[in-house]
């Protein structure tokens, strides 16, 4: 095989679906410069909601848009800490396989008609079990950790998961059931009207489980960085403890993808000649979507204070669960009567 070949035959294994979509888009590469822009703005935004400059230092004049870049970097070059009464193997492994099971979900998301990695007619629930299977792996980085405060964020994931999950489910499956299909391509192509107007209890039971799901403002419990110091990843150091921080954002970002598919119409409509050039650059507006969603997200955090514990709890079984339930009464009946 001469070089022409052998590059030839490379650049058709990168830009087909299977690799392009989990490796560059909607996958890692993206959401990691999803992960570095959107923590940036959302420094910004609460900077400017309390009349503070937020990051500046690094990239002066592009607003320290740079900054998270750097952090990254100096995360990279610290010691790595493993402390004495660490149960050693766990403690190594378990961030290993929360970074791989928050990765896992994009092998599911379609990017563009036609373009998804693993076509399956079960890539709703496929996607949602990869993304609902991250906190055991929280919950093996506390307990491994051995520290009284890792240990009490863990617990907070595992009563947190049990609360949202079930919303998030719920919801999902309401707009399975309204679409004919637990395909997310396919749920796309069903929207004669975003599923947002279709079934607006879905759309909000689904997101505020999103927030949960994603521990964000006010749902920021399992970190508890006032009482808990960072729960599970206190004993964490270097870029291991930069993962763990990334968790919350793979997460968001990849509930996003998902939250835009569902209820806002994905990739539609489609940008023809982008889609005409390259299938895979016809998810920009599903991208566009996604990112909006999540600068909105990160508002939050400026003018919500966090929950309790037992506040969330009770909002999620009490208010969330019964939402999601009657979100999916509301699927069964529009089916029934033709409206999908």
């Amino acid at each position: 095989m001469s070089w022409g070949d052998a590059l030839s035959w490379l650049l058709r294994l990168l830009l087909s679906p299977q690799v392009f979509a989990p490796l560059i888009f909607p996958g890692l590469l993206t959401a990691l410069v999803v992960l570095l822009t959107v923590i940036w703005a959302e420094r910004k935004i609460a900077a400017r909601v309390q009349m503070r400059v937020g990051p500046l230092y690094v990239t002066r004049r592009l607003g320290g848009v740079l900054q998270m870049l750097a952090d990254g970097t100096r995360y990279m070059f610290q010691e790595f800490i493993i402390p004495a009464t660490a149960d050693r193997l766990p403690f190594l492994f378990a961030p290993v396989l929360a970074l791989t099971l928050a990765i896992v979900p994009f092998a599911f998301i379609p990017a563009a008609p036609g373009f998804s990695p693993i076509k399956s007619p079960y890539s709703l629930p496929a996607a949602l079990a990869a993304i609902s299977a991250v906190p055991l792996s929280v919950l093996l980085m506390g307990w491994s950790s051995n520290n009284k405060f890792a240990i009490q964020g863990a617990v907070r994931e595992a009563f947190m998961g049990l609360a949202y999950e079930a919303v998030v489910f719920i919801s999902a499956l309401s707009m399975g059931v309204l679409y004919g299909t637990l395909d997310l391509e396919e749920a796309v192509s069903r929207q004669w009207l975003p599923g947002l107007l279709l079934n607006p209890v879905a759309a909000f039971a689904f997101f505020v489980g999103m927030v949960m799901s994603a521990g964000k403002l006010p749902f920021d419990i399992v970190e508890g960085e006032q009482e808990i110091v960072a729960g599970p990843y206190v004993e964490y150091s270097g870029i291991i403890f930069g993962i763990g921080m990334g968790l919350a954002y793979l997460k968001l970002y990849s509930l996003s993808l998902i939250y835009t598919l569902l209820f806002l119409s994905g990739w539609e409509p489609v940008v023809a000649p982008l889609y005409s050039l390259y299938p895979g650059l016809g998810g920009v507006l599903l991208f566009a979507k996604a990112y909006l969603l999540m600068l909105f997200i990160v508002f939050l955090r400026s003018v919500y204070g966090r929950y309790r514990l037992d506040q969330a709890l009770r909002a999620g079984w009490r208010i969330y669960l019964p939402l999601s339930l009657i979100s999916l009464l509301i699927s069964i009946l529009l089916r029934v009567v033709g409206v999908v």
